[in-house]
């Protein structure tokens, strides 16, 4: 059976969800607002949704973990302090001191920003934080399994995208980049030529070291790169996502849909925007349950942006590859909806799907964003005001097409055998 043969007025029931899907972000977004990562708010939003679970799940339950919330996005600042006094003490001829200060910065990123390694945790204070788990079960034994999910969490606002866009904030970027790099290779010299502390420095790397202050104004920038006193109202980025999940949910108890063997599931993760720890803690808890039978993660982030909407084949900064029958289970999810939608990557950042992945489950994400990025990303301008319903619809149709393909036809390497309708169901007649 299809989404769209699975119950009368299939279009009606599209927009019926997705008129609930909107509601619930403007409810979460009025009563309880802005939702940084392991705060009490983002286990309010948390609350929320485990109540609505309750009405369309068999069971429902909240996870707490534990994690350092300031360590993903705190890296930024310890480079910019180290950069800074890696300049300094180039000029106070330590060259030894500046090159172990940029290596520090290097490893940071690295380790925080590339591989979304926990490596600064140790040095934060630790908060509490939370995921929400409905399930619902089907007739006969489990078989095989399927989870919707989205993070509950809002991010920081970045001060470069807010005063400038994107061109403002891709500039910060490299211009510090570039000025790290300069100072990493300026250290070296000084240190290969006059040795590690000491000495007359002379010639070109003279000039090299006075270079290195055209890169402090940069430096100094990325200090500011958080606002960590303004985490943003997140609309979009991620309640479309979380809240969608919910709806897959509701979609399927209020017109008595039970799978024989498949299981559903929706999971809204916490604390995606402090380094993708809620999906971390989720994967982890849960490996070896969702490797006993074939279980499928179908992520969402950011619903937002009609003509960029894509299934995100290589994930965090283009270092993960997502599961490859995710892909294109969801591109022929995708099919039935009517688009043919693009494989695309995650060119910088992540989300909850790389996570997923990397704890070797099968796993891929839908998102609907432009990858620029927009000026709302991670900007007090992510609010209900601009959510695109055309968009979530689309989605929740995509969501429901791949449940219902997957119940059929499970996790194979390719669906081509899959029929498709010459006309999108969200466009069919009633």
């Amino acid at each position: 059976m299809k989404a769209n043969e699975s119950v009368k007025n299939y279009t009606s029931s599209l927009r019926m969800y997705t008129n609930y899907t909107v509601r619930e972000i403007k409810k979460v977004c009025k009563e309880i607002g802005p939702r940084e990562s392991g705060s009490q708010k983002e286990r309010d939003a948390q609350t929320m949704m485990a109540e609505e679970m309750k009405t369309c799940a068999d069971t429902v339950v909240t996870e707490d973990f534990k994690l350092s919330k300031y360590a993903f996005m705190g890296w930024v600042v310890i480079d910019g302090i180290a950069l800074l006094l890696a300049v300094l003490f180039s000029f106070l001829n330590m060259p030894i001191v500046s090159l172990v200060l940029t290596a520090i910065a290097v490893v940071c990123i690295f380790t925080e920003f590339l591989m979304y390694w926990e490596f600064l945790d140790p040095i934060f204070p630790k908060a509490a934080s939370c995921n929400v788990i409905g399930t619902r079960k089907p007739t006969g034994e489990v078989k095989q399994r399927i989870i919707f999910s989205g993070h509950i969490d809002s991010a920081y606002e970045w001060t470069y995208t807010h005063l400038g866009g994107r061109v403002l904030l891709i500039g910060t970027i490299c211009y510090a980049i570039i000025g790290m790099f300069f100072v990493l290779i300026t250290s070296i010299i000084s240190v290969a030529k006059f040795g590690a502390v000491g000495g007359e420095v002379t010639g070109a790397v003279v000039v090299l070291r006075y270079i290195q202050l055209v890169f402090v104004p940069g430096f100094v920038m990325v200090l500011f790169f958080t606002n960590f006193k303004r985490p943003v109202m997140g609309a979009n980025d991620n309640l479309t996502g979380s809240v969608t999940s919910v709806a897959v949910l509701k979609f399927l108890e209020d017109n008595n849909i039970t799978f024989e063997n498949t299981e559903v599931v929706a999971v809204t993760t916490g604390c995606e925007e402090a380094g993708l720890r809620g999906a971390k803690a989720y994967g982890t808890k849960h490996n070896k349950e969702l490797k006993e039978i074939p279980s499928v993660f179908f992520g969402m982030d950011t619903l937002k942006d009609y003509d960029y909407m894509a299934i995100y084949s290589r994930d965090m900064t283009g270092t993960v590859k997502n599961d490859p029958r995710v892909c294109a289970l969801m591109k022929k999810g995708a099919e039935r909806a009517g688009l043919d939608l693009p494989y695309a990557s995650v060119y910088f950042g992540s989300s909850d799907a790389a996570r997923i992945t990397r704890l070797g489950i099968p796993a891929a994400t839908l998102a609907a964003m432009d990858p620029a990025p927009p000026k709302y990303y991670h900007t007090r301008d992510d609010l209900p005001e601009i959510m695109e319903q055309k968009t979530i619809e689309k989605c929740l149709d995509i969501c429901l097409q791949t449940l219902f393909i997957f119940d059929e036809y499970g996790l194979k390497d390719n669906y081509d055998d899959v029929e498709v309708d010459k006309k999108p169901a969200s466009e069919k007649a009633e």
